[in-house]
């Protein structure tokens, strides 16, 4: 079966963050983990989103790692494709955003591609050119001392132009808000003085959808979740989509587990109202770097705690901690400690009964997949902007939230029992369908 949409996404909390936008859309949606074998099974999926770990990668694996996800999606119909990295633009002068989309442009021969990282539901939209993050511009925000991209700069154009071969122009707020004609006439008119990409304006869900009727004919697409909220209604006119189709919540019902790496603001945030509410634990960096089986120890420790209750462990810190961890151990190798000890806590608790998981962090959620061997995801019912509940598509009853670290609300792992269609951690009903979903 052909799928109508592929897109290719930098980190696995960007990919189920896309994959929830279409899914909203009335897309069934599959998320594959990684570049998939020939034979991956994706159902009845209208659009796959390919969830890759390369955002921090060095350039040339990423490039390689994109363009044999290309090769798969193409393979299986896809005419359209979405590059989709963070709605902060997350990356460094030399990548990873500019080589991979330079890469997929010239494979596509597309002779131009947008550049929209927006994300007006959680606060991130593009005016001018500039990204802001709620009220500042990006680099501005707490983005500025992120571990690993930390964003110094706000403007677009400068911040893609530093790591691609390419120029970049700007479609301002004003065209945008004179329809998809004049946007379509814009882009054409950049392309024709020679820039490969196009940073288009957009301050709200109504900028998203007509930026999506503009791109119809585009082979490449490229930016934040929101990008994708337009493009299903272009392939339900040339019947390439069918009708849309609700989301169900899976069906597991096991033991809840929190697992944090995420050390954005948000997700620190998050944590400390749950530290008042559920039994939590903080993996030592210290004992993991001597030697010590912490891994084990975290193990025996939650399977000690009330099974009424979820679980939080997490090794997220505040900047300070981190910077101090880092001198000490070194940025990759601290960074691998804290993500290979997480995802192996959660690998062993989900074999021991924990079978709804939230993970916060887009590189721990990379790591706990992998560790969980998952080959796909169906994508769920939204449970905050930008999150779905996924559902491992095999044999084990196995329910994921991947949360971006630096998405949801102080009270997002606390879950909402008040919601007309419960599904937090408090309050979780499997395998129903529901018209309004938010945790």
């Amino acid at each position: 079966m052909a799928i109508a949409l592929g897109a290719i996404a930098d980190d696995f909390t960007g990919a189920t963050d896309l994959a929830n936008t279409l899914v909203g859309e009335g897309v069934r949606v599959v998320q594959v983990i990684g570049v998939p074998r020939p034979d991956t099974d994706i159902g009845d999926a209208d659009a796959v989103v390919v969830a890759l770990k390369s955002r921090t990668n060095p350039a040339d694996e990423a490039v390689a790692q994109s363009l044999a996800a290309l090769e798969w999606l193409q393979a299986r119909g896809a005419g359209q494709i979405i590059f989709k990295y963070c709605s902060t633009f997350d990356s460094t002068p030399k990548g990873n955003i500019g080589p991979v989309a330079d890469a997929l442009s010239d494979a596509l021969g597309a002779d131009i591609a947008v550049i929209c990282p927006a994300f007006p539901a959680n606060g991130r939209t593009v005016y001018g050119g500039t990204l802001f993050v709620h009220d500042l511009p990006l680099a501005e925000s707490p983005m500025k001392d992120h571990p690993l991209t930390p964003m110094r700069d706000s403007n677009l154009v400068r911040l893609m132009e530093a790591q691609s071969r390419n120029t970049a122009g700007v479609v301002y707020s004003q065209t945008v808000r004179s329809g998809a004609d004049a946007i379509r006439t814009r882009i054409s008119e950049l392309a024709a003085a020679g820039n490969r990409y196009a940073v288009v304006d957009a301050v709200n869900d109504a900028d998203l959808r007509v930026i999506g009727a503009a791109l119809a004919d585009h082979k490449l697409v490229t930016g934040g979740s929101g990008i994708g909220m337009g493009l299903p209604a272009n392939l339900r006119e040339t019947e390439k989509l069918g009708a849309a189709k609700a989301p169900t919540l899976p069906g597991a019902q096991g033991r809840e587990l929190i697992v944090a790496g995420s050390c954005s603001t948000a997700t620190r945030a998050q944590i400390a109202i749950a530290k008042d509410r559920w039994p939590w634990r903080k993996i030592d960096v210290d004992r993991i770097a001597e030697g010590k089986d912490e891994i084990a120890a975290a193990v025996t420790w939650a399977l000690d705690q009330p099974k009424d209750q979820p679980v939080l462990i997490f090794g997220s810190a505040d900047p300070d901690e981190v910077a101090a961890t880092q001198a000490k151990y070194g940025t990759e190798r601290a960074g691998a400690m804290v993500e290979d000890t997480l995802s192996g806590i959660a690998g062993s608790l989900a074999a021991k009964g924990f079978s709804r998981i939230v993970v916060a962090g887009g590189e721990t959620s990379g790591a706990v997949v992998s560790a969980l061997d998952v080959d796909a995801l169906r994508i769920g019912p939204e449970i905050a902007p930008g999150v779905p509940w996924t559902e491992a598509l095999d044999a084990r009853k196995l329910a994921l939230a991947l949360k971006s670290g630096n998405f949801g609300a102080e009270s997002f792992f606390e879950g909402n029992s008040q919601a007309p269609c419960p599904i937090g951690l408090r309050g979780f009903v499997p395998s129903e369908p529901c018209d309004d979903l938010r945790w």
